[in-house]
């Protein structure tokens, strides 16, 4: 009696333990670089080790954390940035996201900054937001002094993962945006007018101390420059 209980006792011991490596194995891969397979044209935007070819604005921060991802935390009560250095007028761009904070965020395209303020002087933001079903939902386009200038269908919020991470695809031809949200496309509008049709991707952080993101796999296909 006292072996059969022994053995029951080690079977149920050695299913645990399996049950908390397999978790923590599937916590890493999650958290790890996404390898991929480069077709022609695409290059990698971000690194994963520093901020080469990008540069903050504002005073927010921005670090990379121990994972290769890009970590923004809002500290001040004002908007912040990581910009690319370069410019891109059409492109696609492919990144993962995952929202830590109920701040809502963003990559902003075709921006411009006055000199070194975070103050947006052109350019439109793709949104991103962790609240479900509000009317600022995620793949929606903001900006050029105009408020709200499109946004998915509301049959596509249930698309967004909150406070995990995501894939978003956002592909920008002359003035037509198209974005795909973990595999979706929950956006294709052709802007009339756009304020500006080249500029610097940015990513934001929300103002007033809220915003908690982190962003990797960051590749770029420069369509006008290929």
């Amino acid at each position: 009696m006292k072996s059969s209980l022994g053995v029951s006792f080690r079977l149920a011991a050695a299913i645990i333990a399996l049950a908390f490596l397999t978790a923590d194995l599937a916590f890493t891969q999650q958290n790890r670089p996404r390898p991929r397979k480069l077709k022609p044209g695409w290059v990698q935007l971000f690194n994963g080790k520093d901020f080469t070819g990008w540069r903050k604005v504002g005073a927010e921060k921005w670090e990379v954390d121990e994972n290769g991802a890009i970590y923004g935390a809002g500290i001040s009560d004002k908007y912040g940035y990581l910009a690319t250095e370069k410019t891109y007028r059409d492109f696609h761009l492919s990144l993962r996201f995952k929202c830590e904070a109920e701040g809502n965020s963003g990559v902003y395209i075709h921006t411009k900054f006055e000199g070194d303020t975070p103050r947006i002087i052109a350019g439109r933001q793709i949104e991103i937001d962790p609240t479900i079903g509000n009317r600022s939902p995620t793949g929606g386009i903001y900006g050029d002094g105009r408020g709200w200038v499109a946004w998915p269908a509301p049959q596509y919020n249930a698309v967004m993962r909150p406070y995990d991470w995501n894939d978003m695809l956002i592909q920008v031809e002359g003035n037509r945006y198209i974005v795909h949200l973990n595999g979706i496309m929950i956006l294709d509008f052709t802007y009339p007018n756009p304020g500006s049709e080249e500029g610097l991707i940015a990513l934001q952080l929300h103002s007033g101390g809220k915003g908690r993101m982190r962003f990797r796999d960051i590749y770029v296909r420069d369509l006008t420059n290929p």
